[in-house]
Parts: C-alpha cells; sequence; structure tokens
C-alpha cells in the first residue's frame, strides 16, 4: 500500500462503508463488489443483495466490442464460504453472486481517502478506462445531509480508441425483500429515472416495512424492471445475454408473484468521442423508517423483558424517515443537490489531508470518521446521535452510547457538536437516577427502566464531556439546563446513597468499588479513575463559577487540589501510577449492594482477582489527555504524567510475537502494539490480573499515542500510531473497520485526536478564543484543518503570516492564541482585506480591537515579523 492506494492483495479485505450518519451503509469491496448491506437498521455483515453489481460494455458501429462487471479479480480463498443453502457454500467455490465467473478486469486499484472512494479499472481487451467513484456526503456540522441514506456512484469513461464509442453502464439491484408480494416499478420524474423495489406484503408500522431504489440523472436510458424468472441459472445467464446482445434492454415485467429472486436493471447509454471522457451518475438509496429494540433478546437474551414483545414491539422512526417519504425521493434529493454535495465533501477531505501531519495520522483519523457512517450508530426520530460500541455481524454489540466507550471518540464533538450534545441531553435525561447515579447505557426505546450500575469513568467522564461541549460550542444556556444533573452526577461521589462508596470521606480519592470500561472494578485509589473524578471537579468548579454557584465552585476547587495533591504522592512510584490496594485483603470485597466476593476473590491464591496492583496501565494519565483536548488544564503532575508516557511506552509498547496472551487476538506475528497493562515486576502480577491486560486494543493505543505527541514525544508517538495502521493495510484487516468489541469500534475515533494534537489546537467559544502551537513544522510552515460548532477551516502558518480561513459555515473571534511568538513579533492583522487593531499579550494572544465573524469570503490574517518564532515549534 502506498499512501491511500491499495493493489492486488492489499485490497482482500477492503470494504468502504457508503451511506448516511445513523442510516446504514453499503460496502464497496477492494476489488468493486457490493458487499455488507447494512441498510436494515442493523448490521449484515459478509452479506451480498443477490447479484447487485455495475457493468459496462462498448459498442461501435452496432457491434459489441467487450462487456466487463466493474470489477477487479476475486481474491482466495476459493473454497466458498459457509452457507445454510443446500448445495452451496464452502466445497462448492465461489458463489455466483460474487460475479468472479462474469467478465471483469484484470487491473484493479483502490484509492481510500474518505470519505471519497475511487476504483481504477483496466484490462487490455476493454477498449478505454473506467474509474469508478463512490461516496455518501460527509460535511462537518451539516448533519442532515451527512444521514441520506444512500450510495452515491460515479462512473468515469475515457475513449483511448481511435473510434467513437456508445458505451452503457448499467446498475443492477436485488429486490431484497423475500415476500412473493414484492414489486419493482421503473419511474420517470424530469430528467430523473429511477427503479424502486418493495413488497405489499407489510404494515407501513412493520419492521420490514421499506423500500430501495436505484436512480440516475442521465439522459439516454434503458431499463429491465425484472431480470427473467425462471429456475437454476436462469436469470443471470438471460441477463448477460440481453446485456451483451442487445443495444438497449428491453423492459421485461410481471404481474404474478413469485418465491424466487428478483433483480432488475438501470442502464444509462453515453456516446463518446476518440481521447474524451464522459461521466454516469447512479444513486442507490434506501428508506427502512422503523426501528425497534432487537437486541435484547436476540443477544442478551433478555426473554422476560417486559418492553419487548417478538410479534408488537415498540416501533420509533429513523432520522431519515422524517427526511424522506421513500427511496425515490432522497435519491431524486441525491441527484438534484449533487454538486453542492460533493462539492462541500471533497472541500472537507481536501481540507484533511492537507494538514501538515504524518500520512499515517491522516489515515488514522479518515479511516475511523468512517464509523460514524456505519451501523455502530443510529440516528432516533428527533435526530437524536445513538451508538452502540461496535456490530456483530448481524447486531449492535453493546447498547446504549456506552459512556466509558465514547469518552475516547473525538470525531463527533468537533465535527457534528450538535449531535455529540444531543448525547449528553440523552444522558442526563434518561441515564439518572434522582440522587445523582448515572447508567452508563442507554436503553431503548427511549424511557425503558435502566438496572445498570454507575461506572466511575463513564459518569465523571460525562462531566468532561458537557465542560468541553461548552467550550467548542460557547452556549452557557444549554450548560445551564444541564448544570442541576450535571452538580448531582459529581456529587453522587460522596452521596450517602453511593452503593459504590466512591468518595465517602469526601477528600478528592476515590477508594470504594469502581467500575470501568475494562468491564469489571477496581478496589482501592488508582490514577486511572480518580483522575476521571479531579477532572470533573476541575470542570465542574468553572461552569459552577460561571453559573453563579460560588459555594459549589469553591468546593469543587478545594476537592480537586487535595485529591490532586494526594495522587501525585501516594500513588506513583518514581516510573508510573500504580494503583494502592493489599491483594490479599479480602474485606475491600464486603458491604456493597450485592455479593461480589464470589467473583472477586481467588480462594486459590488468597488474592482479589481483576486489579491492577503494581501494573504500568495505559490509561493511567488518561485523565489528562482528556483535559489537554478540553482545556482544562492540569490535573496530574507534569513531570510525573511524562515519566509515566514513557514508562508505557518502555513497558506496554511491545512486538507481540511470543508473547503470552489468553485474551482477544488484535495482534499477531510481526505486528506490535500497547497492550493494556504490563507488569514491570513479574513478580508483582496479580496471579488473576486485570481484565483483557494482553489486549491492544486500538482506542486505548491512540489516546497513549497520542497524550506522547501532546507531551512531545512526537517520535513515540508516531511509531504507535504507524503499529496500529499497519495492522489495517488491507490485506490483513479492513483499513475501515478498526474493531474491538466488534466492527467498526467507537473508542478507534480517539484518532481524531492527533489533529488538535499536531496543531495544538485550543479553543473557547465562551470567550471567542481560537489557538494553535503546532508540536513540529516544516521550516515554520504548518497547515491543518479545524472545526467548531458553527464553522470549520484551516489554519495556515508561514514565517510571515498566520492566516485562519473558514471554508463552511462561520467563527465568531475575538482572539487568535499563538503562543509560539515571540515577543513583539506581530506587525499588523487584516480582517477581509481590511486592517483591524490588535494587541499582543504575553501569553502569544492576539486580541482583537472588536470581535469579527469570519465566514467562507473572509480571513483573519497575522502579519509577522521575520523572528516571531519562540525558537523551534
Amino acid at each position: 500500500m502506498t499512501s491511500f492506494v491499495y493493489k492486488g492483495e492489499k485490497t482482500k479485505e477492503i470494504v468502504f462503508p457508503l451511506g448516511g450518519i445513523g442510516s446504514g451503509s453499503i460496502g464497496l469491496a477492494g476489488n468493486g463488489r457490493l458487499v455488507d448491506w447494512e441498510i436494515y437498521n442493523r448490521p449484515n455483515k459478509r452479506s451480498v443483495n443477490s447479484f447487485s453489481h455495475f457493468a459496462v460494455k462498448a459498442e461501435a458501429d452496432g457491434k459489441l466490442l467487450d462487456a466487463r462487471v466493474l470489477n477487479g479479480d476475486l481474491l482466495p480463498s476459493y473454497m466458498g464460504e459457509r452457507h445454510t443453502v443446500t448445495h452451496s457454500g464452502y466445497g462448492f467455490g465461489p458463489d455466483s453472486t460474487t460475479m468472479a465467473g462474469v467478465p471483469h478486469f484484470n487491473d484493479c486499484v483502490f484509492t481510500g481517502e474518505f470519505p471519497l472512494a475511487k476504483l481504477e479499472l483496466a484490462d487490455e481487451r476493454f477498449p478505454g478506462e473506467v474509474a469508478l467513484h463512490a461516496f455518501n456526503p460527509f460535511i462537518p456540522l451539516n448533519d442532515k445531509d451527512s444521514s441520506i441514506p444512500g450510495a452515491f456512484f460515479e462512473i468515469e469513461l475515457t475513449n483511448t480508441s481511435n473510434q467513437t464509442i456508445t458505451y452503457t453502464v448499467c446498475a443492477s439491484v436485488g429486490n431484497p425483500h423475500t415476500s412473493p408480494t414484492r414489486w419493482n416499478r421503473y419511474k420517470e420524474e424530469g430528467t430523473l429515472h429511477h427503479i424502486q423495489m418493495g413488497a405489499d406484503e407489510y404494515d407501513a408500522d412493520s419492521p420490514k416495512h421499506g423500500d430501495i431504489s436505484i436512480s440516475t440523472d442521465a439522459p439516454d436510458v434503458s431499463y429491465q424492471e425484472y431480470w427473467y424468472r425462471g429456475l437454476w441459472c436462469d436469470n443471470l445467464e438471460m441477463f448477460w445475454r440481453d446485456f451483451t446482445e442487445t443495444a438497449r434492454f428491453k423492459n421485461r415485467q410481471y404481474e404474478r408473484e413469485f418465491t424466487g429472486t428478483d433483480v432488475c436493471s438501470l442502464a444509462a447509454h453515453v456516446e463518446i468521442e476518440p481521447g474524451q471522457t464522459n461521466k454516469v451518475r447512479f444513486v442507490i438509496t434506501w428508506n427502512y423508517p422503523n426501528c425497534f429494540n432487537y437486541w435484547s433478546t436476540e443477544v442478551y437474551g433478555a426473554k422476560d423483558d417486559p418492553y419487548y414483545d417478538p410479534e408488537h414491539p415498540t416501533i420509533w422512526k429513523n432520522y431519515y424517515a422524517s427526511l424522506f417519504e421513500d427511496s425515490v425521493s432522497s435519491g431524486a434529493y441525491a441527484l438534484t443537490n449533487w454538486e453542492r454535495l460533493y462539492g462541500d465533501t471533497l472541500l472537507f477531505k481536501e481540507a484533511l489531508f492537507s494538514s501538515s501531519i504524518p500520512r499515517e495520522a491522516v489515515e488514522a483519523i479518515s479511516a475511523n470518521i468512517s464509523t460514524l457512517k456505519t451501523a455502530t450508530c443510529l440516528r432516533l426520530e428527533d435526530g437524536s446521535f445513538y451508538g452502540f460500541e461496535g456490530t456483530i455481524e448481524h447486531s449492535g454489540c453493546c447498547e446504549g452510547s456506552c459512556t466509558h466507550v465514547w469518552n475516547y471518540a473525538y470525531a463527533l464533538p468537533f465535527l457534528f457538536p450538535k449531535l455529540e450534545r444531543s448525547m449528553r441531553n440523552l444522558d442526563y435525561t434518561y441515564n439518572m437516577r434522582e440522587d445523582g447515579r448515572m447508567s452508563f447505557r442507554l436503553m431503548l426505546p427511549l424511557g425503558k427502566p435502566n438496572p445498570l450500575f454507575a461506572c466511575a469513568d463513564g459518569q465523571f467522564g460525562g462531566v468532561i464531556k458537557v465542560y468541553r461541549d461548552w467550550k467548542i460550542s460557547g452556549d452557557t444556556e444549554w450548560l445551564q439546563a444541564l448544570w442541576p444533573s450535571v452538580m448531582k452526577s459529581i456529587d453522587y461521589a460522596w452521596a450517602e446513597t453511593n452503593e459504590h462508596k466512591w468518595d465517602v470521606n469526601k477528600d478528592g480519592v476515590l477508594e470504594g468499588r469502581q467500575h470501568h470500561t475494562l468491564d469489571m472494578e477496581l478496589f482501592g485509589p488508582n490514577a486511572w479513575l480518580n483522575g476521571f473524578y479531579l477532572a470533573a471537579l476541575k470542570a465542574g468548579s468553572e461552569m459552577a463559577q460561571v453559573l453563579g454557584y460560588t459555594e459549589k465552585a469553591d468546593e469543587y476547587a478545594a476537592l480537586f487540589t487535595k485529591g490532586k495533591q494526594w495522587t501525585d504522592n501516594h500513588l506513583f512510584n518514581g516510573k508510573y501510577y500504580v494503583q494502592q490496594i493489599d491483594l490479599t485483603d479480602r474485606s475491600l470485597l464486603e458491604g456493597y449492594e450485592n455479593q461480589i466476593e464470589d467473583v472477586y476473590w481467588n480462594e486459590e491464591s488468597q488474592e482479589i482477582k481483576y486489579q491492577i496492583g503494581d501494573g504500568c496501565g495505559v490509561d493511567q494519565v488518561v485523565a489528562q489527555w482528556h483535559a489537554n483536548l478540553s482545556g482544562l488544564g492540569e490535573i496530574f503532575d507534569p513531570v510525573q504524567t511524562k515519566q509515566a508516557l514513557k514508562s508505557i511506552y518502555s513497558y506496554n509498547y511491545r512486538a507481540v510475537g511470543d508473547y503470552f496472551n489468553a485474551w482477544r487476538l488484535f495482534s499477531l506475528r510481526d505486528e506490535a502494539g500497547v497492550i493494556i497493562c504490563s507488569w514491570p515486576n513479574a513478580e508483582s502480577m496479580p496471579r488473576i490480573p486485570l481484565t483483557y491486560n494482553q489486549e491492544t486494543m486500538n482506542g486505548f493505543e491512540y489516546q497513549a499515542a497520542v497524550h506522547m505527541i501532546q507531551e512531545g514525544m512526537v517520535q513515540e508517538g508516531m511509531e504507535i500510531v504507524r503499529a496500529i495502521r499497519f495492522r489495517y493495510d488491507g490485506e490483513r484487516r479492513n483499513p475501515w473497520n478498526e474493531f474491538e468489541c466488534g466492527s467498526h469500534y467507537a473508542r478507534s475515533m480517539a484518532s481524531y485526536a492527533l489533529l488538535p494534537a499536531f496543531s495544538g489546537f485550543e479553543y473557547d467559544m465562551t470567550a471567542g478564543m481560537i489557538g494553535f502551537h503546532p508540536v513540529q513544522t516544516e521550516e515554520g510552515h504548518f497547515t491543518a484543518f479545524w472545526s467548531l460548532d458553527s464553522g470549520w477551516g484551516t489554519v495556515t502558518i508561514t514565517p510571515e503570516m498566520v492566516e485562519l480561513s473558514v471554508l463552511y459555515g462561520s467563527l465568531s473571534i475575538r482572539t487568535l492564541r499563538l503562543p509560539f511568538l515571540s515577543e513583539g513579533s506581530v506587525q499588523a492583522a487584516g480582517f477581509a482585506g481590511n486592517p483591524i487593531e490588535v494587541m499582543q499579550e504575553s501569553n502569544g494572544d492576539c486580541s482583537l480591537a472588536y470581535p469579527v465573524i469570519l465566514t467562507s469570503d473572509s480571513s483573519l490574517t497575522i502579519q509577522l515579523t521575520s523572528t516571531q518564532h519562540e525558537g523551534e515549534l
């Protein structure tokens, strides 16, 4: 794989998701196949939709020159897949739906720069060059257009011959309904052509109710509403004859019901002169509006759940159902607005990929924001955002916008802040008990009782996220509305009703039973979870002060100071932060709301199980990482923090090679990664240690790597990032599917934090401040993408000037913070072509005489002297 280009074996595992946020997706495989049809409000891995594909043919003077499906070679294995249909599957070779038995292209090159994909196809027998471009709109801040339930395709044809050729591009899609009442119908709307597929059997409120369409705006089309209905392979046999033996399709219709498979084809015809290029557009859109909680029974076996009735499940609509009546209307919207949708998507892609950060960092960022376009994510009827942790093959995995997993996901809060704030609104509305105890999973349908207990990193991480989202948006009214609940969630730490006894003596240190993202509990003080508590106290203090809760602000500030001092003094062993616990003290397990001794006590070794003890944990200073990204400042001693990161690199980052691992195998053979916990002193390792201790989980690795970069350990941090992306090289694993507990795992969106880390991005929209302090430049030159609540754009830094540009939306700014500037280096400032008075503060703040609003037709420039930088950035 070179840069973002994949060839040969490196295309084997590629599946590039094409779909909207919370709307499902279709996967574009590395060889051009259409796979993973996850359009039914649930995952559907390793699925196909009958013979769905694109094909092309070339004709001249009434004769067929060549015809091929827009696929490259099917890569081994050729033994066949596991199958449930008699006389097919493993031992029968590849299924015919792979289209591997149909003429295809010898050469196939896949370029993936999410949100855009390109498949270049060539074959010496085909008279022309073919490129398939694919995308779904990904426009930060524009969550409506970024949620269109569709896959967009543009086929680019270049006539490389010396004669005029008529090319036909054909999109064929199967009707996915199994009901014999299904139907395929051709429709015209002005210059648009559609074939819509549905079924009459299902009520409007049925989870199976819905439709799918293929649409084009090509002026010259032919079509078949139905492929030939017959036995054996009759349909594919007849389709290929119809496609290759006649210039145009003759429509075929059936009125009777049918129990077999129905496929339709829509073809666009275009004449191209020698040396010329033309393009044809198609969209595949879908509309399955009815959602229900299928996972409680299917995954968790909750047969006694009174909210689940398999015969009459509670139905709610997905968001796109409020935008589009059916798949034809979304297809029409996509084609009519194509130029704008593609243009804004390309604008974002080019801004992101132009950032002056290592290519592997751009790759990690762009690859993982694709998770927002997969079945990991849903949008509720009012547009609110909901996420699983990841996906199993046919189900969401680990429900409920799990707070301690989504803590790490930094893409949504910067790219779609409104959706991120909707998660806070749901969390503090439905997950909170009256005394402040919060569940870490949101139940659906909304209002369903939530029996789950509190989780320390999830509950206190929520406070940090409220603080961050407030600073991103500048919306103090929003904060005011949430504040009573946020305050309760902090105060629960020492509440008399706290069954977990987190901070009974109210000294700023968690000491009781602390549930966490590794699915068990720690007992006793530890920097990992206490860091979340400290950061929540510090954030709470500032928010309380702004809102006029002065006494509460002072209370939180005093607790933070006390707890920080104790943590730094008692939990740092000189190399890293540890957990303070006597593993042989069984009494630590007594006095909780349910009996836990059977779970945690190891009778054989007389130890408490699943603890860190003297281990070196990957997340020991994760709270400082969150604080850096949120503008919270110091949580741990900075010298000790950097030493802890050095220890994580020394002890936890390793080539997995011959190391023992009883857990999930996310790294193998020649691969490397950061393990969850190591014990430099092997004798101190508990007999049954922390859960998942030897795993290399991408999200944890990214946060450690980003934190290292923030602390000046750029080489070490990037070594880890490169190790992760090496594992997702297209041959071993799918570059657009970093998995942990299932596919498209939300925690991997921690990789987005690479961008603010490299750019030294700061923000406080309550004060109209945005800032940058790059960790490295190329001879004083640096460019980076940025995004906040009302706008996004780029910053460009040169030895002569700093330019802040808005490419989309707007930005109200009063202060541009540039800590790297030397004193007196600011010569002048300009806004929209006019000078504006600016004052340079000692901390690098460039304060404007008055707030200005940047839009896409204006920028803010700071002119500098030639000695502006305080040394190397």
